[in-house]
């Protein structure tokens, strides 16, 4: 045997497994087709600055991140507590008024808080914030039909909430699960959503640190065949034999390793752009509130990364974001477009900005659908086990307890 497991795949999922065999005294080897760590989680650094690959943000309330990661460590810096919002009128602020008393005037003025539509969203929020897991064990439908529901039909739902829920979720339908999001949104109420300092690759790098050359990068697997009581491993030409395997790569390539399904998944493009001057201050996100008339522009969410985070860019430059959602026939929008359509949301001019760089991620997030299936097995059979997001919550919570998941059921296949 080279090893008593191998794991393919050094995404969030494939290193909190590797470290929990390391712990439980196996010996471990995972094999990474790319050239750093991380899977989905990874930066580019580009002419100084850090553009992730997918906006992406790490929220410090998920219990797998407070428990397996060294918050500390990664110096995050937290968003504020709130979105702009651009209306014909002007661009409105909407914040929590405890997390952001300074912008609570602003807030009274955007018009949002009308008190039927506020109570309504308490009634959407309230069971999942203070009752979990009696939440979980409640129906679940759509989220357009769940807000329906609970009479959240106005002005905040329509050009606010349903825009900024889009951005998060990778679904401009509202065709996710209702309950899915309400998990969501309670992380939200718990955590401020956060970037390292160095960028969302300082997470799966501190991940991998203590597995050391255990870690093999640029080592693609072509198959894996169970045999004699083992498991075969076929990478890039040559052979390796392990008590059992764990794959933990993306769902589309975990199909194509293994007898699982491959499951609907949802895409999107990123654009990283440098702009002379920043055209907000406020680490928020913005959003277009005009969908409501029209669609006006690929763009569904955008911030300034470096009023949030400067050690994403050079000194005294900046940084914005932009993200398009693949769901939509204006996904992969032209850069004229996207740049139109970030100007016209900050009522600012982008003749001079220059784009850093593209990401188009075409499998960002697995589709979480009604009713929500919060957890698949990992165990395959013939040693073969698997793991990932797609197994538990497309979220780095669901990364990591798949990951612990999987290690758990190794170590109890291997005795």
């Amino acid at each position: 045997m080279d090893a008593d497991v191998v794991i393919v795949g050094a995404g969030l999922a494939g290193l909190r497994c590797a470290r929990r065999l390391t712990e439980l005294g196996r010996d471990v080897i995972v094999l990474e087709s790319g050239d750093a760590v991380g899977g989905r989680v990874r930066t580019d650094v580009i002419d100084g600055f850090r553009c992730d690959r997918g906006f992406q943000v790490l929220n410090p309330a998920y219990p797998a991140v407070r428990r397996w990661v060294d918050v500390g460590a990664l110096d995050l810096k937290p968003f504020g507590s709130g979105v702009l919002v651009r209306r014909f009128d002007g661009l409105q602020v909407v914040a929590d008024p405890v997390r952001e008393p300074r912008l609570l005037a602003q807030t009274m003025r955007s018009g949002y808080l009308h008190p039927r539509e506020l109570v309504g969203v308490t009634r959407w929020t309230a069971r999942a914030i203070a009752d979990p897991k009696s939440m979980m064990r409640q129906p679940d439908s759509t989220l357009a039909e769940s807000l329906d529901d609970a009479g959240v039909t106005g002005r905040l739902r329509h050009e606010v909430i349903d825009p900024f829920l889009a951005g998060v979720l990778v679904d401009s339908h509202g065709a996710s699960s209702a309950n899915f999001t309400k998990l969501l949104v309670r992380m939200f109420a718990l955590g401020r959503p956060a970037v390292p300092a160095r960028g969302m690759k300082a997470l799966p790098e501190q991940l991998a640190a203590p597995l050391g050359d255990r870690v093999r990068l640029e080592h693609r697997v072509e198959s894996i065949t169970p045999r004699d009581g083992g498991v075969d491993v076929q990478v890039d030409g040559t052979p390796l034999r392990a008590r059992a395997v764990v794959v933990a790569t993306d769902p589309i390539r975990a199909a194509q390793l293994t007898p699982i399904p491959e499951p609907t998944t949802k895409g999107l493009v990123t654009w990283w752009f440098e702009a002379p001057e920043p055209p907000t201050r406020l680490p928020l996100i913005a959003v277009d509130g005009r969908r409501t008339e029209n669609v006006p522009g690929p763009v569904w969410n955008t911030a300034v990364l470096t009023a949030t985070a400067p050690s994403y860019a050079p000194p005294a430059r900046h940084l914005v974001e932009a993200t398009c959602l693949l769901d939509r026939p204006d996904g992969d929008a032209s850069e004229a477009e996207v740049l139109r359509h970030v100007g016209e949301i900050y009522g600012c001019d982008t003749a001079g900005w220059r784009t850093v760089t593209r990401h188009r991620v075409d499998a960002a997030l697995t589709a979480m659908a009604p009713p929500l299936e919060v957890r698949s097995t990992v165990t395959l059979g013939d040693g073969i086990f698997v793991c990932g997001d797609h197994r538990d919550t497309a979220s780095i919570q669901g990364a990591l307890v798949s990951g612990q998941r999987a290690a758990e059921a190794v170590s109890s296949h291997l005795g």
